[in-house]
């Protein structure tokens, strides 16, 4: 009887194949009744074709494989991740041997441990083990299994060296015509989007990301930039930020982010909503969220913010909110005019959950304090309190609330008349969360031990 397992493998191997038949039949009608000989399609159906056969040749191993008795193959030839036969045995710096494609893909997912062992790795170089592949060949002969005579390195999406090589050829088209930019690009946002180990494909090389921004970092200012190739490589650029291992070498590129915020004050609304979603990927490393603050990108994410555009907004609040993690970004903001724009957008209603967020986060600073009382801060506050029936927007509220309490004695007055008409912070005090049941009360003790003095007094 097969195991379960194998019979679920056999039924996504099913499952994949179909969908690859039906995708290279929309192309091949794509290509046959089109007029003009459509090369994209030709070259997406060629990869249709080379995925299909080798899931062919891999069901075809499966099927040869499952003929034998259980427990035939020899435990020593299994890859401890795929619990199958391995075809390209590898060696890690534990000693320990795996399967190449599942190896790779355990280190693309971000592990640095030998999943066997649990020891940290030193590095991450995988050193062919002849010996047990010729051992597994001489154990195939003998059982009548014809492997793969070459073996090619698969990552999880099925990523071969024809893929490697096109990979490499849209790269170099980025240095000729526009039209041949345009079209690069746009297959480049595509895939970086649709498959993640071709975002890893980025990290293989130290030139590929200069050279996929290539068209941004000659153009000359006068000649202004493409809106659609600029919006496409910015997309690219926020698919690339999104893979774990990209992180740092993206931010650190040094182009990069002088190319987001140009992207900020001068794109479509999509190329900049975009952009803010790279920072606010990138700015997931506190290295990065520090490189990016020195750059001086809190003011054009301000500034789209001000704008108010609906499809940016989430994205740049995002974004701002993470960056200013850092006290040295807080101060930026501040600086910036966060308080200004962000009391604007909430009192208009925009996004009033995660600008309270960024707000509560900038109250830890002196200036944003007295931005907050210039600026009418304290009523607007109150006024979300007794309208919302969101807990954590009350609890930002009293936490605001309370940082001014004690830093701006002048705001007292106003505190206490509206306690006195509304009981507001009272009516907290008692049915907030936990944190904001701390809040009021301390700021009603703060009041009340202000009159007692002035009573003593």
């Amino acid at each position: 009887m097969a195991k379960s397992g194998v019979f679920e493998r056999d039924q996504t191997t099913s499952v994949k194949a179909m969908e690859l038949k039906k995708e290279l039949q929309k192309l091949v009608r794509a290509i046959v009744d089109e007029d003009d000989i459509n090369l994209e399609a030709i070259d997406r159906a060629q990869q249709m074709l080379c995925s299909l056969k080798e899931l062919k040749l891999k069901k075809s191993i499966s099927l040869k494989l499952n003929s034998h008795r259980y427990g035939a193959v020899p435990e020593e030839f299994k890859c401890p991740l795929s619990k199958e036969l391995m075809r390209d045995p590898v060696i890690v710096a534990t000693g320990q041997t795996y399967d190449r494609p599942f190896i790779q893909k355990w280190l693309k997912s971000g592990n640095r441990t030998c999943p066997r062992t649990q020891q940290v790795l030193s590095h991450t170089l995988l050193t062919p083990n002849h010996l047990i592949r010729e051992m597994i060949a001489q154990w195939c002969k003998s059982n009548g299994i014809k492997l793969p005579d070459s073996v090619q390195d698969l990552s999880e999406e099925g990523l071969t060296e024809a893929d490697w090589d096109h990979f490499l050829s849209l790269l170099g088209k980025m240095s000729l015509t526009l039209s041949d930019q345009k079209e690069a690009a746009k297959e480049l946002r595509l895939m970086t989007k649709r498959m993640p180990s071709f975002r890893a494909l980025f990290g293989e090389s130290v030139d590929a990301i200069p050279q996929l921004l290539s068209p941004l970092s000659r153009t000359k200012p006068e000649n202004g930039v493409h809106p659609g190739l600029q919006e496409d490589l910015v997309t690219t650029l926020l698919n690339l930020s999104i893979h774990d291992n990209n992180k740092k070498l993206v931010a650190e590129t040094p182009m990069v982010i002088p190319i987001l915020m140009d992207a900020l004050r001068s794109g479509t609304i999509e190329t900049r909503s975009n952009a803010a979603a790279a920072l606010f990927t990138l700015s997931a490393l506190d290295s990065n969220k520090a490189l990016i603050g020195k750059s001086g990108a809190m003011k054009p994410l301000l500034d789209l913010l001000d704008e108010g555009h609906p499809l940016a907004m989430k994205d740049v609040a995002s974004a701002i909110f993470t960056l200013c993690i850092i006290h040295e970004n807080k101060v930026r903001a501040v600086r910036d005019g966060a308080v200004r724009v962000i009391l604007n957008k909430i009192t208009s209603g925009v996004h009033v959950d995660e600008l309270l967020s960024i707000l509560a986060m900038l109250s830890t600073n002196q200036r944003a304090i007295e931005d907050m009382g210039e600026l009418g801060a304290v009523s607007c506050l109150f006024s979300i309190i007794k309208e919302t029936s969101c807990a954590r927007n009350k609890e930002n509220c009293i936490a605001i609330l309370y940082t001014i309490c004690f830093s701006d004695r002048s705001k007292w007055k106003e505190m206490r008349e509206e306690e006195s008409m509304h009981h507001t912070i009272s009516q907290l005090a008692q049915n907030g969360t936990s944190r904001a049941k701390r809040k009021a009360s301390g700021i009603l003790d703060r009041l009340n031990r202000a009159v007692n003095l002035t009573h003593t007094a």
